[in-house]
């Protein structure tokens, strides 16, 4: 069955405006604007509906090609974003070449939440694709979180990690870069759309980085 049945649109046109949303860093009015300019006339809430469904399909997909090169020490820190105007925690990783390797939205910045993204980040890899080393800021629940880990079973015995901070440079500086594009949303309604949102502008994001370029 197709992905767009009962869909009004065509797929191509669909996926068109995911991708501009994701990529560019523009309002949903805006795209609005952009589509009637070329012939369609789409309502803002409609974009933003197809975004929600469409972008976390995309992560989904195509997580299989953006696996980072194995051997690679892995950076990993948190952000804030802005959800029904409150501050959450954005964890996100990168390899030391600056490859996107995984994220996960959290309520709180805490032991538990460290544990759970380091898990899923870590999730999916043999033992041989795993890192050697994972740099984090002087926070303990890092810490904390990877001895927890390694008790479980969940990570080698023999990972290291190192609490280096001009390391982490790589991984704040794609925050930064990943911020741009969550500025135009003025805030997310809830933690729901914000991490179905920042999947789709992850995904892009490792489009310009070169990650998807085998497939």
């Amino acid at each position: 069955m197709s992905d767009f049945k009962w869909r009004y649109f065509r797929g191509e046109i669909i996926l068109g405006c995911v991708r501009w949303y994701c990529k560019y860093g523009i309002s949903y009015r805006e795209l609005e604007e952009m589509m009637l300019e070329r012939g369609f006339e789409v309502d803002h809430t409609t974009i933003y509906r197809w975004v929600q469904r469409y972008a976390p399909e995309m992560e989904k997909r195509l997580r299989y090609f953006w696996k980072p090169t194995r051997g690679l020490s892995w950076r990993a820190d948190e952000t804030y974003i802005k959800v029904k105007g409150q501050w959450k925690y954005l964890y996100r990783a990168v390899d030391k070449r600056g490859h996107t390797i995984d994220f996960y939205l959290s309520h709180r910045r805490s032991l538990r939440a460290a544990k759970t993204f380091l898990a899923k980040a870590l999730n999916g890899f043999k033992d041989w694709e795993r890192p050697a080393t994972i740099n984090t800021d002087k926070a303990p629940a890092y810490e904390g979180a990877l001895k927890d880990l390694k008790l479980q079973g969940k990570c080698c015995p023999r990972l290291h990690h190192r609490q280096v901070k001009y390391l982490n440079n790589t991984v704040e500086a794609d925050h930064g870069k990943l911020k741009r594009l969550i500025k135009p949303t003025l805030g997310f309604k809830s933690m729901k759309t914000a991490y179905a949102t920042i999947k789709g502008f992850e995904v892009m994001r490792m489009f310009r980085k070169g990650q998807l370029n085998p497939w």
